[in-house]
């Protein structure tokens, strides 16, 4: 699947779920009959974007039931903000609520400089510049869960509990669509140094790469044709494959 950067342009990666953003940063929207949820936010720019998809299905961001977030980094929740001004409530684990409230990020487990050396590095800031990701988006109410809960939300997916890449991080098990959205606990393309395939987001931007290795065993038994990470394409060989390839992988 080439890039997505059409404004407008959605696909259907999973039964009633839509990926949007671009060819660097995923985020989705789920669709049925009992309403959406918006699975994390991407940039700010991306805005356009889903109000676009929305149009088309004859909706707007009111519309929006709820946003779920997989956690509170800034390439996840550029849209979330405009979401809870038109009415949708923002769900994400105790442990980022004040990460998403404030945009302040804790401290990563590397430093960012030596990623420099990557022609990746350098395209995920263009396109963090081009879509506003360079200004911080501070969400000014959330609702909050901890461990591993079921949300009351459209879809109503278990969120389970996968600390490394973020304190807070969870993953959302939609086992009727047959689908786990993960966000950063895994990414099929590195977005620093350009690497492909299942494996673990770069030390770079996470807070301890050795606890997200650990919380690979919490989804690795789970059944979902379709993985659909915050970076890169959707994998659809299965979660214990994707887990297997991360720990060959290693850190970054």
């Amino acid at each position: 699947m080439g890039p997505r950067t059409l404004p407008g342009v959605s696909a259907e990666v999973a039964p009633g779920i839509h990926r949007l953003g671009n060819e660097l940063i995923n985020f989705y929207l789920v669709e049925g009959d009992d309403g959406l949820t918006l699975v994390d936010g991407g940039l700010p720019g991306f805005r356009g974007q889903l109000e676009s998809v929305l149009r088309e299905r004859g909706r707007s961001l009111s519309d929006l039931d709820a946003v779920v977030l997989t956690h509170a980094h800034a390439d996840h929740v550029g849209v979330a903000e405009a979401g809870r001004a038109a009415g949708a409530p923002v769900y994400v684990h105790e442990a980022d609520a004040e990460m998403a409230r404030t945009a302040k990020t804790p401290r990563r487990e590397r430093a960012f400089v030596p990623y420099l050396r990557h022609p990746a590095t350098w395209k995920l800031m263009a396109v963090a510049i081009r879509a506003g990701g360079l200004k911080p988006t501070k969400i000014a109410e959330v609702s909050t869960f901890r461990g591993d809960a079921v949300l009351e939300v459209p879809g109503r997916p278990q969120a389970i509990h996968t600390p490394g890449h973020s304190d807070g991080h969870v993953v959302f098990h939609f086992p009727d669509r047959g689908a786990l959205l993960v966000g950063d606990a895994l990414c099929t393309y590195n977005p620093l140094t350009g690497r492909r395939g299942p494996q673990l987001m770069p030390g770079g931007f996470s807070v301890s790469s050795a606890q997200a290795m650990e919380s690979l065993g919490r989804i690795e038994g789970l059944e979902a044709p379709a993985l659909l990470p915050g970076h890169g394409e959707p994998w659809t060989d299965g979660v214990a494959a994707a887990v297997a390839r991360a720990r060959e992988e290693g850190p970054s």
